[in-house]
């Protein structure tokens, strides 16, 4: 069930059935109002806000949600897709004013030629496993026109886990990178399937960015281990 869909239509309809929560494999939930979705750009963080400052030409915004991002350059004048897999938050970006809509996978979506790819509200976490990222950023940089760029913000959550005496760092032995993470949503008494989700650092980004054959470039650090990058080729 899109269970996430749901919670956005629901507030945009005006009868909310109260937050989402999102359930991790780290062991905690987090409340997350719907209304965070429906923000302007005054109301976002200062990434974003660059992210959508440095998009140009014709744009692919993934994982588009109810649209926040895509109504804003739109604004602009720039020609964006909006790119969803969940078809409630789809519709409700469509109903917003949200131009082209699309439903798909970005894993799945072959149709190329844009100029910017955003990728925000950790984006790059749709690439699931650090095993997953480099294929992930490949198949991004083939949906690219010449000089196009990626414009992707991503956390380095190591300040989540416990450190040994001499620095290193205890990682659970189910998974390969301490980025890795499982969510699901819940909302209105019902729980999404479990998805896999990452976390990226910077070394990691940009070394995932190089065997993909893409320039990594650090722009911003956010306020909380976030950081804001460009991938070019």
């Amino acid at each position: 069930m899109d269970v996430f869909g749901k919670a956005l239509m629901d507030y945009h309809q005006g009868n909310p059935a109260g937050d989402l929560v999102s359930h991790s494999s780290l062991g905690d939930s987090e409340v997350v109002p719907p209304s965070y979705f429906f923000r302007d750009f005054p109301g976002m963080p200062y990434l974003e806000q660059t992210a959508l400052t440095l998009a140009r030409g014709r744009v692919l915004d993934v994982g588009s949600a109810a649209g926040c991002h895509s109504l804003c350059l739109q604004e602009r004048g720039l020609d964006v897709t909006a790119l969803d897999s969940s078809p409630g938050a789809l519709q409700v970006a469509a109903e917003r004013g949200v131009q082209q809509p699309v439903l798909a996978d970005i894993r799945e979506y072959r149709v190329g030629d844009f100029d910017t790819l955003l990728l925000l509200m950790n984006g790059i976490g749709l690439a699931g496993r650090r095993a997953g990222l480099t294929p992930f950023l490949r198949h991004l940089k083939s949906l690219l026109a010449p000089g196009g760029q990626i414009l992707a913000d991503s956390s380095d959550i190591i300040y989540m886990f416990d450190r040994d005496p001499d620095g290193g760092v205890w990682v659970p032995g189910d998974r390969e990178y301490y980025g890795e993470v499982t969510y699901l949503w819940e909302y209105g008494g019902q729980r999404s399937e479990a998805f896999s989700w990452l976390f990226a650092d910077w070394e990691t980004l940009g070394e995932a960015a190089r065997e993909a054959g893409l320039e990594a470039e650090l722009l911003e650090h956010g306020n909380h281990f976030d950081y804001l990058a460009r991938l070019s080729h």
